[in-house]
């Protein structure tokens, strides 16, 4: 499969939050590979084991999106043009804090909406989430009513439909991905596939929860390329949500019996071994018909191929983990 050429941001001053994430750092690295300048804003106690390798070709700038004023300060330094709004907490079972998840997906985003307005930028893409819809019977569509069931899925409703009043209100150039499952390079465990991943690689049972539940899983090379796509289409798409999925659903079992098979491990999985305490739906398929017609974005790699390209990739990396550095 050739890989597209896509030089969206080439000679751009991108900032990105939240880049030392699955999404960001993945974004980072490309953006990077695109011939952007690359400024990114952590904390004290961001985990920087993603970054490692590209430290010294990037601008890191510590900042608090809570801190409005340092914050305000930084933004005016960097003058981005393009700013990717990935910085978010409560997507992991563990992060329980509901005080935290509302400050920081919602507070932070209005911090650093209002922080640019200070700038002249081009775009700031806000990350949105599949959780924004709640439980639903059909495929998700951008315009439906959103019924958010979790706090980490209140929170990033209340902030993507701030970004969108914003947007329209003040004709700024924001627009939101939502996301549903992206899946690849440098994920980490807890999370299904990394770990169904180490597990296999180790000769060892994967330890799962119920094989029936779903997800629409989407590759992680074409959610980046959805974000880079965006950079290209985001002055006409003003205030516009898109979702971003593979565009159909699958189950948890599908996935473990195809790493299973990739692997070629002869251990079980041991089904129900876990507990997984999120309130499911028996249906999370994107309907990504509005991405494919604004942005001229679609995914490439189906499911098996993008699970082959991070199963090698696992193989490749393994000592990030066997050193604890994903934690």
């Amino acid at each position: 499969m050739a890989q597209r050429q896509l030089k969206m941001v080439n000679k751009k001053k991108v900032l990105i939050t939240g880049s030392t994430g699955l999404v960001g750092s993945n974004l980072l690295r490309r953006c990077l590979k695109e011939g952007a300048e690359v400024h990114i804003i952590t904390t004290s106690t961001s985990n920087r084991w993603r970054l490692k390798d590209v430290l010294d070709s990037i601008h890191e700038h510590c900042a608090d999106l809570l801190d409005y004023i340092h914050l305000e300060k930084v933004i005016c330094m960097i003058e981005p043009e393009i700013i990717f709004h990935l910085a978010a907490y409560g997507v992991y079972v563990y992060e329980e804090d509901v005080n935290k998840i509302m400050e920081t997906n919602i507070m932070g985003t209005i911090n650093l909406l209002n922080a640019c307005k200070n700038i002249e930028f081009e775009l700031l893409v806000n990350t949105g989430s599949v959780f924004e819809y709640g439980i639903k019977s059909v495929p998700l569509k951008e315009n439906d009513l959103l019924e958010p069931v979790s706090n980490y899925g209140v929170s990033k409703t209340a902030s993507t439909l701030y970004c969108q009043a914003l947007a329209k209100r003040e004709n700024m150039p924001i627009v939101t991905l939502r996301l549903f499952t992206p899946y690849g390079y440098y994920e980490r465990p807890p999370r299904l596939i990394p770990s169904a991943i180490l597990s296999c690689l180790n000769g060892e049972s994967p330890k799962l929860s119920s094989p029936r539940s779903v997800r629409d899983f989407v590759f992680i090379e074409d959610v980046v390329d959805a974000y880079i796509k965006v950079s290209e289409n985001g002055n006409k798409a003003k205030g516009e949500i898109f979702n971003i999925g593979y565009g159909k659903q699958y189950s948890v079992r599908e996935v473990v019996d195809a790493i299973v098979k990739l692997t070629g491990n002869k251990a079980e999985p041991e089904w129900g071994s876990i507990s997984d305490s999120r309130i499911d739906s028996k249906m999370w398929e994107a309907n990504i018909s509005k991405a494919k017609k604004l942005l001229n974005w679609q995914p490439e790699y189906n499911l098996n191929e993008g699970l082959r390209r991070t199963v090698e990739w696992f193989k490749e990396n393994i000592s990030l983990y066997k050193n604890k550095c994903a934690v």
